[in-house]
């Protein structure tokens, strides 16, 4: 064969050969075999109807809310149904003023009405806290700052065990819905801005709650502590000036009999979120508040909300 008759020869071999591998990719990106599959993910909608479980003490109850509206319950309810067209809100509330952790784990195991409702709740929300420090700070009020601190990290560590038992009990009734905390703040802070008893004492209260948290799923702490605290004295230069007039009048400490006017006085506080009422808990406006960050807080973290489509 002459070299330009075997030079074609081969260039007629690599063209078939090319052209049947060419035919082979194709049929074989065409076979269903080897077809690449698509994963359908699952489309989420808005829940027509949610439920929300409010348990606790005062501030669940509402109490101080001029409006009888029932605090924060009431408020998250319309803010919810407002942002979610699609949804209507049920709220069944289970606060009770006074109630420490322990007397809200009693309600629970002795109320077969607020299980089954907890049980079919949606999302969960909480208040707790605050009557176990109250308990624990009203017995050793005259005591000092140091024996105070010691005091509170001491109870704390029964608070704790009594916060495991309640969240357990919780969990049991309802292990999926996600459960909202929220935190306890000083009522007294703009009487006592330049004593930190309280604040600490709170501060140590709320760190052990929210440790408690870590140790069950899709539970969220909402920090109302600075929110409540300061009131309308939000910036750093609004609370100095805070604690330089009240520097006059307390020196700096806590005075009990000052403590127990201030409670007392029925027409005013220095603290536009507390009512006036017993100058301890949430106004309106307070509850308001508080509900704008539980709202914030379940927006963020939305498996309430939304369901497979």
């Amino acid at each position: 064969m002459k070299k330009k008759g075997w030079l074609a020869a081969v260039l007629v071999v690599i063209v078939a050969l090319g052209a049947g591998w060419g035919w082979h990719q194709y049929s074989s990106a065409r076979s269903p075999q080897t077809e690449r599959v698509q994963v359908h993910r699952p489309r989420y909608v808005e829940r027509k109807h949610v439920k929300l479980v409010a348990l606790g003490d005062s501030l669940t109850h509402g109490q101080g809310d001029e409006t009888n509206n029932g605090g924060y319950v009431g408020i998250i309810k319309g803010k919810i149904e407002h942002h979610y067209r699609k949804t209507t809100v049920t709220t069944v509330n289970y606060g009770v003023s006074g109630d420490r952790s322990d007397q809200i784990l009693d309600r629970l195991n002795n109320q077969k009405q607020i299980r089954r409702d907890l049980s079919q709740a949606d999302v969960i929300t909480m208040t707790v806290g605050g009557n176990d420090l109250m308990q624990k700070l009203e017995a050793d009020a005259l005591d000092s700052p140091d024996q105070i601190s010691g005091a509170v990290k001491t109870a704390s560590r029964t608070y704790r065990k009594k916060l495991n038992r309640l969240f357990t009990a919780v969990r049991k009734q309802n292990p999926h819905a996600p459960i909202f905390v929220m935190s306890i703040y000083n009522p007294f802070y703009t009487y006592f801005p330049d004593a930190t008893t309280i604040s600490d004492a709170i501060g140590y209260w709320n760190k052990t709650t929210r440790q408690v948290m870590g140790n069950y799923p899709r539970m969220y702490f909402v920090d109302i502590d600075h929110l409540m605290s300061y009131g309308q004295y939000r910036t750093k230069a609004a609370r100095q000036q805070l604690a330089a007039e009240e520097d006059k009048v307390n020196h700096g400490k806590v005075n009990q009999t000052r403590a127990i006017k201030v409670m007392d006085n029925k027409d005013k506080n220095l603290n536009d979120y507390i009512s006036t009422d017993d100058n301890f808990h949430p106004n309106h406006t307070g509850y308001e508040h508080i509900a704008q960050r539980l709202f914030k807080a379940m927006v963020h973290h939305h498996s309430w909300e939304y369901v497979k489509g």
